[in-house]
C-alpha cells in the first residue's frame, strides 16, 4: 500500500532552513501534526494572529531545544502550515507560540509568551501520571504526533439497532480502581478490558464511557478533611483529539491511544458497542481568572460566547462557554467527532449538557443549529448514535424538544423524575409513568418514536439505585461544601432507615424497590441506560454529586456483587427477557388474541380511568414474533398494601405464567408458573406474566 503522501510530491517545492532544519510549505488543509515520509507537517489556524513560532521540546523538558517560526509565505489565509524535515516523532514533543492584538474587552488575548497546546493533538503530555500535575511551566501541556499503526483487522460496526440497545454508563477508572475489582491493570482502559466477560455475562450491549478526552483532574484540587478532591469525573477537556493518557495501564510514546483501541476491538467482538460521553459546552480554561491552555491564546474571542465587554457567558457552569455554532468551532466539533469514529471506531457520542451546542454565538437558543444540523446530516457520522443531554446549567430545558433531524435522541430526564416518584409512590403519577413505559409518545412521537427516549432512573449525575432507596437526603458532606452542591430534589426513599442498617426487614424492601425499578426500566419502550454498579447495589453513602471523590464514594465495591448476588442475577434475567421479547421493544405484527400492541390496566382488565391516588398499573404488550403470538403483562403495585387484580382473559387453551415476581426474595419464577386470573400483587412489587399455550 502506498503511503498517503510521497516524499517525491515536494521536490518541486524549494526547501528553505530554519535553525538548522530544512523546511518546506506544508498541507494547509490537514490540522494538527502529521508524520510524512522524511519529516512532519505541522498545521494551526488562528484569525487574528500576526505571528506563529514552533516550540520543539525533549520529553519532560520545559524549554524548547528547538523554536521555528513560521515564514510569512507559510502562510495562507489565516492557516500556518509548514514540513519540518528530518524529525524523529518519538524523539519530541511540540507547542506553539503566537503573537497578535491584545484588548480583553474584544476577546482578543494574544501574548507571545504563552506556550500554546495545538487544538488539534492527538496526544498531550504533561499529566499522564494520574494525580500528579507537574511543577514549573505555566502551560504544562505539549503535544505528540501519534503513530497510527493499530490493527482492526476485519472488525466491522456492529451497528445495533436501537431498539436493541441497553446502556451501561460507567466511569472508566472508577469501575475497576478498588481493590476488590481483582484486575491486574486498576483504574485504566485495560483493566476495564479485563472486565468483559462480566459486561457480557450481564448482557448489555454498550457501554457509555465518562469523559475520556485528555482533561485536568487536578483543575481545583484541594484538600477537605484530610482528602484531596480532585476533578475525578472528567468534564474538563484539555484537548478534545486526544485520550486521557492517565488512563493507560502503561507508557505510549506516540502510540497513544493504542490500549484503548484494543479495549474497543474486544468489547466490539463481544457484541457491545462503545459511547463516548463528550464535553463540547466548555473547556479547561476556565474564566478570566482560568490559565492560558490553548484556545484562548488562539482565538478566544471565536472559540468562546463572550459579553459585550469580553467577560465569559457561563452556560455551563464551568467557568466558560465554547461558541459551538461559529463556522471555526463547528469545524472543529465536526473533524473531532469524524476522527473518533475513523480512528477509534466510536459507535455513538453522548453529549453533555447539549443545549449549549444549540446556542448562538450571543448565547440565544436557535431554531435550526447549523452545528446539530452538520452532526445529523455528515456522512462520516452516519451510523453513529447521537445522544443528547437536552439541557444547559443556563435554564435551557429541551427534552422532547430537542432539534432532531430525526437524528438525535435524547436523555430523558422527565422519564426518570416520573418514574422515580411513581415507583415510591406518590399520588397522580400513575397516568403519567404509563405513558412513560410506553416510550413517551406524548415527547417523541412525531420523531423517531419511541427510540428517541433514553430511559434511566439513575446515572452518574445523582444517587445510584442503592441509594435511592437508603437515603431520603443528600449526604455530599465529604464534598466540603456545606452539603450545598448537588440537587436537592431526588424523589428518593429511605425505606425507613436513613443509610446503612442492620434492619433486614429494611434491607429486604430496598432490594426489592432496586428489583421494581430494573424491572420497569427494562420493560419500557426506549432505549434503557443505568449506572455501572447499580446491579449489585453499589453505593456512593449517600453522596448524589460526587464529581471530586476519588476514593471509595465513587468506586465500585465488587464485594457487592457476592452479597447481593440475587439482585445481579435478576438485572441479568430482564436485561435477557427484553431482548427475547421483540413486542417490549419495536411496533410487531398484531398477535392473533386480538389485543392491541400497547394497553394499560387498573386492577380490573381495560378499565384505565387513573385516580389521584393510583398506585396500580396494569401494562401489556402483545405481538407477534416468527408467528408466535407474544403476550406480556406486567403488574405494578406501588401501593403499602396488597391489591387484588385481574388478568386479561386470553384465547381457550391458553393461559398466563408468572414469570417475576420481585416480592419473592428468589424473584424469577423457575420454573413458571401457572395464574388464576384473579391473583395478587403484593404490596410495593412487580410480577410479569407471559401468555402461551404453553411456557416457552
Amino acid at each position: 500500500m502506498k503511503p498517503i503522501l510521497q516524499e517525491s510530491k515536494f521536490h518541486l517545492i524549494p526547501l528553505g532552513e530554519i535553525c538548522g532544519y530544512k523546511v518546506r510549505p506544508g498541507m494547509y488543509e490537514i490540522n494538527g501534526a502529521t508524520a510524512i515520509p522524511g519529516g512532519v507537517n505541522f498545521t494551526i489556524h488562528s484569525n487574528q494572529a500576526t505571528y506563529c513560532e514552533l516550540l520543539l521540546f525533549r520529553r519532560k523538558e520545559e524549554e524548547p531545544y528547538a523554536v521555528i517560526p513560521f515564514p510569512e509565505n507559510y502562510r495562507i489565509g489565516n492557516v500556518f502550515s509548514m514540513i519540518v524535515f528530518g524529525l524523529q516523532i518519538e524523539e519530541f514533543e511540540y507547542a506553539y507560540r503566537m503573537d497578535g492584538p491584545y484588548d480583553p474587552k474584544k476577546g482578543l488575548l494574544f501574548d507571545r509568551k504563552h506556550v500554546l497546546l495545538d487544538p488539534y493533538a492527538k496526544a498531550v503530555t504533561g499529566q499522564s501520571i494520574w494525580g500528579k500535575k507537574p511543577q514549573g511551566a505555566e502551560n504544562p501541556y505539549h503535544a505528540r504526533v501519534v503513530k497510527d499503526d493499530f490493527d482492526w483487522e476485519d472488525a466491522k460496526p456492529l451497528l445495533t439497532p436501537l431498539e436493541d440497545t441497553v446502556i451501561y454508563e460507567m466511569h472508566v477508572r472508577g469501575f475497576t480502581q478498588d481493590p476488590s475489582s481483582g484486575v491486574k491493570s486498576p483504574g485504566t482502559f485495560a483493566g476495564l478490558s479485563e472486565k468483559i466477560p462480566y459486561l457480557k455475562e450481564l448482557g448489555v450491549t454498550a457501554v457509555e464511557l465518562m469523559p475520556i478526552f485528555e482533561f485536568d483532574e487536578m483543575k481545583d484540587q484541594r484538600e477537605y478533611q484530610g482528602n484531596l478532591l480532585l476533578n475525578y469525573w472528567g468534564y474538563n477537556t484539555i484537548s478534545f483529539f486526544a485520550p486521557n493518557t492517565s488512563y493507560a495501564a502503561g507508557v505510549e510514546y506516540n502510540q497513544e491511544g493504542n490500549e484503548l483501541k484494543n479495549l474497543i476491538k474486544r468489547l466490539h467482538e463481544n457484541g457491545m458497542e462503545v459511547y463516548l460521553d463528550v464535553v463540547f459546552n466548555h473547556t479547561a480554561e476556565g474564566n478570566e481568572q482560568g490559565p492560558v491552555i490553548s484556545f484562548k491564546g488562539l482565538d478566544n474571542q471565536i472559540y468562546y460566547i463572550l459579553t459585550p465587554d469580553g467577560y465569559y457567558y457561563n452556560f455551563s457552569g464551568c467557568g466558560n462557554t465554547l461558541n459551538c455554532n461559529h463556522p471555526i468551532v463547528q469545524q472543529m466539533i465536526l473533524e473531532c467527532l469524524r476522527y473518533w469514529v475513523i480512528t477509534y471506531r466510536i459507535d455513538g457520542f453522548r453529549f453533555d449538557l447539549a443545549s449549549i451546542l444549540g446556542r448562538n454565538e450571543d448565547g440565544s437558543p436557535m431554531r435550526k443549529p447549523p452545528l446539530l444540523q452538520s452532526l445529523a446530516f455528515d456522512p462520516i457520522l452516519g451510523n453513529v448514535k447521537l445522544i443528547a443531554e437536552a439541557w444547559d446549567a443556563g435554564g435551557l430545558y429541551q427534552v422532547g424538544n430537542f432539534p432532531s433531524w430525526n437524528r438525535w435522541v435524547e436523555w430523558n430526564g422527565k422519564y426518570r423524575d416520573d418514574m422515580r416518584s411513581f415507583l415510591k409512590g406518590d399520588n397522580g403519577k400513575a397516568h403519567t409513568a404509563v405513558t412513560r413505559i410506553f416510550g413517551s409518545e406524548d415527547l417523541y412521537e412525531e420523531r423517531l418514536g419511541c427510540n428517541a427516549s433514553v430511559n434511566f432512573i439513575t446515572c452518574h449525575d445523582g444517587f445510584t439505585l442503592y441509594d435511592l432507596y437508603a437515603y431520603n437526603q443528600k449526604h455530599n458532606e465529604a464534598n466540603g461544601w456545606d452539603n450545598s452542591d448537588g440537587s436537592n430534589d431526588n424523589a428518593s426513599w429511605n425505606c425507613g432507615a436513613e443509610g446503612e442498617t442492620e434492619n433486614p426487614e429494611v434491607m429486604r424492601l430496598r432490594i426489592r424497590m432496586m428489583k421494581n425499578a430494573a424491572a420497569i426500566l427494562l420493560l419500557s419502550r426506549g432505549v434503557p441506560m443505568f449506572l455501572a454498579g447499580d446491579e449489585f447495589g453499589n453505593t456512593q453513602f449517600g453522596n448524589n454529586n460526587p464529581y471530586c471523590q476519588d476514593n471509595p464514594i465513587s468506586w465500585l465495591d465488587w464485594r457487592l456483587l457476592e452479597k447481593n448476588r440475587e439482585l445481579f442475577e435478576f438485572f441479568k434475567y430482564m436485561i435477557a427477557f427484553r431482548k427475547r421479547h421483540d413486542p417490549i421493544r419495536k411496533h410487531t405484527p398484531s398477535c392473533s388474541y386480538g389485543f392491541p400492541e400497547m394497553s394499560a390496566h387498573d386492577v380490573t382488565p381495560w378499565e384505565n380511568a387513573f385516580h389521584a391516588d393510583s398506585h396500580y398499573i396494569g401494562i401489556m404488550f402483545a405481538g407477534r414474533t416468527k408467528r408466535v403470538d407474544d403476550c406480556v403483562y406486567i403488574a405494578v403495585n406501588t401501593y403499602w398494601e396488597a391489591l387484588s387484580i385481574e388478568l386479561p382473559k386470553l384465547p381457550l387453551g391458553h393461559y398466563w405464567y408468572q414469570i417475576v415476581d420481585t416480592y419473592e426474595e428468589k424473584s424469577i419464577s423457575n420454573p413458571p408458573v401457572k395464574a388464576e386470573y384473579h391473583t395478587v400483587v403484593r404490596e410495593r412489587s412487580v410480577v410479569v406474566f407471559q401468555a402461551g399455550a404453553a411456557y416457552e
